[in-house]
């Protein structure tokens, strides 16, 4: 690390980026984090063997620059979907569903399927996944001594960030951006404080239920100086506007591929709900029907309209015979 350029700010580390490579840090997929400039490095097997050699004497041969990151181990995920169950589900129906989902087999895949069906739920497991997942990537930081900031907490244009990560290694910059550096240095002080490990309950009433608007947050665009050639084909730079689009699956890159994969799976557990309910209706409408009560009943009608049974068809009317006088 003495003979590497030395940053004059903290790093300025993208949130999004770094959850989505703890999600996805297997024993198949291994992601390193860069102390000095805080790009992340993907071993991507895929590669060819020539280059992988290049990334692995790389890596052997600065092991101070270059931080592991830490597995999601199977006790970790069951603790995590437990917690969550324990703490933010009320019902007890879905909270012994979810139960019984996680002491199964492909308990993750499950657990998102099932939650992808309630949509409350859903909204209150992507708050507290976020907030776990934040946590857990802070106390790592902390545990391997870097001073970072996340860009996503920075209230600054992307090009004022840009600007930064462009001059990270120079001792003078012009008066307006010294003063962003003493900023973004009280800031990281403020992940090593003990409420970023504990954030305090917000107090008062909670906010009314409105439609929740998510908005995509701006990004810089990414500025890297000092990546060794072996590793410039192993960056991982992937760009990632908003959390919920990081998945908890192991088996699906992001959000769009488990939601196409749901798709994919046929109809869902409200659909099939759905159609139970359709084919009471049906059964009901017929039975009235028999009983002359149709109208009275004013059931709704699912089916096909059109759709004839001749069992239940009127008979034709009688006709008249004239009287003989």
């Amino acid at each position: 690390m003495k003979d590497l350029p030395q940053p004059q700010t903290p790093l300025i580390l993208r949130l999004y980026r770094l959850m989505d490579a703890f999600a996805k840090s297997d024993d198949e997929r291994g992601f390193y984090l860069d102390r000095v400039e805080g790009f992340l490095v993907f071993v991507d097997l895929n590669k060819d063997e020539e280059n992988l050699k290049k990334l692995e004497d790389t890596l052997s041969s600065s092991p101070n620059r270059y931080a592991l990151l830490p597995k999601l181990t199977f006790y970790e995920t069951k603790k995590l979907m437990e917690g969550f169950v324990n703490e933010k589900v009320y019902d007890i129906d879905t909270k012994e569903k979810l139960l019984d989902i996680i002491s199964s087999k492909d308990a993750r895949e499950q657990f998102l399927e099932f939650l992808y069906d309630q949509e409350t739920e859903l909204e209150k497991w992507h708050q507290f996944y976020q907030e776990r997942s934040r946590i857990r990537i802070i106390e790592w930081l902390r545990s391997q001594e870097i001073r970072f900031v996340f860009e996503e907490d920075l209230e600054l244009l992307p090009s004022i960030i840009e600007q930064l990560k462009v001059h990270l290694f120079d001792p003078k910059v012009p008066k307006e951006l010294n003063q962003i550096r003493q900023q973004i240095k009280k800031k990281s002080d403020s992940y090593y404080s003990n409420e970023a490990l504990n954030p305090r309950p917000k107090r008062g009433r909670p906010p009314k239920q409105v439609a929740k608007i998510e908005i995509e947050t701006l990004i810089s665009s990414d500025v890297y100086t000092q990546v060794p050639s072996s590793v410039r084909k192993f960056l991982y730079i992937p760009t990632i506007h908003s959390p919920n689009s990081i998945t908890f699956s192991e088996k699906f890159e992001n959000e769009e591929e488990f939601l196409a994969h749901l798709r994919g799976t046929g109809r869902s557990e409200a659909e099939t709900q759905l159609e139970a309910l359709s084919e009471k209706f049906a059964s009901l409408r017929k039975l009235s029907t028999r009983l002359g009560l149709e109208g009275e009943l004013n059931l709704p009608s699912f089916g096909n309209d059109d759709e004839k049974d001749e069992d239940l068809a009127p008979p034709p009317p009688k006709k008249l015979r004239r009287s003989k006088k």
